[in-house]
């Protein structure tokens, strides 16, 4: 598939590390302006708060910080891959590396959410 300069390729093998990071980026903006609203309410009405807080116990919620950590630690491995791309020249091993940060970024959620359950 011929790309013009400049232009991503699908094809690429880092292509969906580069939609994995907007995502993940993405979804975690969406995500703290609710998480800073429930804070606010420790400060405002610890009542409800408490009351929001036996949400957590049920297993979707579990499910949800799952996805978050993974959402955190995919996030964060697509910063490195970012910063190692603008200051590395990059080979076949090194890509193989960042497909490998992904699959340590779904370990972690999973101990996350094994240790949660």
């Amino acid at each position: 598939m011929k790309v013009a300069k400049g232009i991503t390729s699908r094809a690429h093998p880092l292509w969906l590390a580069y939609i994995m990071h907007r995502l993940s980026g993405l979804a975690l903006a969406i995500f703290l302006p609710l998480h800073f609203w429930v804070l606010a309410m420790a400060m405002t009405d610890p009542v409800r708060l408490d009351g929001f807080l036996h949400l957590t116990e049920e297993g979707v919620v579990k499910l949800a910080e799952f996805g978050l950590v993974f959402l955190l630690a995919i996030h964060m491995f697509g910063g490195l891959r970012l910063m190692a791309m603008e200051w590395l020249p990059w080979s076949t091993s090194q890509k193989t590396l960042a497909a490998g940060a992904t699959a340590v970024s779904f370990c972690i959620a999973v101990l996350f959410f094994m240790r949660a359950i």
